[in-house]
């Protein structure tokens, strides 16, 4: 059996790290089964749903390099996608049509019926359960009126929703692919809406339907949909369909044990984008919450993971979401970079610094004195921007070093011993620096401090003599004079 997959959001926010999470797992399961990957839209909120938020997760499923096989693809000229593959639409809110159609064969077939009950209605069931200490459920009212009872309700103005008929005895097993078998007492279920009194289907119709129609065969998503399953299988069985694998995703924790949410950090895709994460940063760290190989391997390459990645490895238990390995790793991977290909990755975060029009090389020799240091891709124009602007002076910086007592006698010294010195390069000149140390009896740090902060401003940066090199003589020489007279 070819595998098929599909991350089904719903367009109502920007896609958060959970739904990133889901539709990695789908992906890497996909592509390491060769399958087919599908991205489809449930739009069923017509309230919250927009387009605005259909090309965000779009754009976050693109950085993250989450190709799919179907789906949508190019924007339309007045709004919308374009979708690929043949099951299209892949807009739940396009396929109107299906739904009517095997919602109508229940009704014939008396497996759903019509619900006239209104929101006090079912407002007042509910609180009468908790009054007799019951679950709240709707108690099936509606199930057994006569034609005659339908048409004096629909005389009177009422609208009707549509719910399934659902088992009261026995229960409702998931088989959970991740989990085992998780069993569910029918008693504790509902009658539940599968079309809604606008005519729209509900989540729990739309999904069952769109999953037979486009013939996947495993589910993976979030475990709070766990609970909807039950449900899901009883649609299924009620339109004489084969459920597909299910398997649910462990809770995702912040830091402090709680479910991660915005006071935990970042919670979109496109933030972290915006942080300076690397995609395959992204990846690697997403794939391993709530799923391990036997290694315990943490760093991946991208085919590796493909190629290593099973559902077997899943795990049961909430995942906790550390921003600080999140970090260490974005790190690793970006000192794997070539200098030219940091750069490009950072070209973004360099153009908004005002960097842009800078020598590329001269950028990139930049990059590469400072790499070690980078955590973040938004970081890079802070560590070099002082190579290409004005030096600017840290306050603290010239109070902790150009103040102290000869530090001015060492500029001039240097200037003079650096005048006509060649060639003028990272290994040429610490041996002339520290031959000046010896040959005036000064420490190392005694001068090797003024310098870095009389050519960069500030206390910490790249190797020195690195430094000097890119800077050249001219600007070296000219720092040294712009800083003598805030030193002693």
């Amino acid at each position: 059996m070819s595998v098929r997959v599909r991350f089904a959001p719903s367009p109502t926010g920007y896609l958060h790290i959970g739904g990133a999470r889901t539709a990695l797992f789908n992906w890497l399961l996909a592509r390491n089964k060769k399958g087919t990957f599908v991205l489809r839209i449930e739009d069923t909120d017509e309230v919250r749903s927009t387009p605005e938020s259909v090309s965000a997760i779009v754009d976050s499923m693109k950085w993250l390099g989450l190709d799919w096989d179907e789906g949508p693809t190019v924007p339309k000229a007045g709004g919308g996608y374009e979708s690929k593959g043949p099951h299209a639409p892949y807009f739940q809110m396009e396929r109107t049509d299906l739904y009517k159609k095997y919602a109508d064969q229940l009704l014939a077939e008396g497996k759903a019926y019509r619900c006239y009950c209104s929101k006090e209605d079912l407002e007042a069931i509910r609180r009468q359960c908790t009054l007799e200490k019951r679950p709240p459920r709707y108690d099936g009212r509606c199930r057994h009126l006569t034609a005659e009872q339908r048409k004096d309700l629909e005389a009177k103005g009422k609208t009707a929703s549509v719910r399934l008929q659902m088992p009261d005895e026995g229960a409702t097993v998931v088989h959970d692919g991740i989990r085992g078998d998780v069993s569910f007492e029918n008693s504790l279920q509902q009658d539940f809406v599968i079309v809604k009194t606008s005519g729209g289907p509900t989540y729990n119709f739309a999904v069952v339907v769109d999953d037979h129609l486009m013939g996947i065969t495993h589910v993976v998503r979030g475990d709070e949909h766990l609970s909807n399953t039950p449900s899901q299988i009883q649609l299924y069985r009620a339109l004489g369909w084969e459920p597909p694998q299910f398997s649910h995703l462990s809770m995702i924790l912040g830091p402090d044990g709680q479910k991660l949410s915005k006071r935990h950090g970042a919670t979109s895709v496109l933030e972290y984008r915006d942080q300076g994460y690397l995609p395959e940063t992204m990846r690697n760290y997403l794939a391993l919450l709530g799923w391990s190989n036997k290694e315990s391997q943490q760093l991946f390459e991208p085919q590796e993971l493909v190629e290593k990645f099973d559902l077997a490895g899943c795990q049961k238990n909430p995942a906790t979401f550390d921003p600080v390995k999140l970090n260490w790793m974005n790190g690793e991977n970006i000192r794997k970079r070539t200098p030219a290909a940091l750069l490009e990755d950072a070209w973004p975060f360099v153009e908004k610094a005002g960097l842009a029009g800078q020598p590329k090389d001269k950028l990139a020799a930049a990059v590469a004195l400072e790499r070690e240091k980078v955590k973040l891709l938004s970081e890079v124009p802070g560590l070099v921007d002082f190579f290409f602007k004005d030096v600017e002076y840290q306050p603290k910086a010239v109070e902790k070093v150009l103040k102290k007592e000869g530090a001015g006698k060492v500029l001039d010294g240097l200037a003079v011993a650096l005048e006509s010195f060649e060639p003028f390069q990272d290994k040429p000149l610490e041996g002339r620096i520290r031959q000046f140390c010896e040959d005036e009896g000064l420490k190392p740090g005694q001068v090797f401090h003024p310098i870095r902060v009389a050519v960069s401003g500030r206390t910490e940066g790249p190797t020195l003599f690195g430094m000097m090199e890119l800077l050249g003589k001219a600007e070296v020489l000219k720092r040294f004079k712009l800083a003598r007279p805030l030193a002693a």
